[in-house]
């Protein structure tokens, strides 16, 4: 696995997580679905993503959108 895949992975659980605790245990923890959100678009313009630097340092390696 490389890390876009990886960071696709890990943000498609972080707003499944967040809808199914807004759901079933508190409101609030729908902004973490809208953090993920807000966390995408911002490194589709920027080109950064914490997740990928994180990957990185984890060892996982490089793809075509974040190397």
């Amino acid at each position: 696995m490389n890390i876009d895949k990886a960071v696709l992975t890990f943000a498609g659980f972080v707003v499944l997580l967040g809808l199914s605790l807004g759901y079933l245990v508190n409101p609030y923890w729908y902004l973490l679905t809208a953090f993920a959100g807000l966390n995408m678009i911002q490194a589709s313009f920027t080109g950064f993503c914490p997740a990928a630097t994180v990957f990185k340092k984890l060892g996982v390696r490089s793809g075509n959108a974040f190397s």
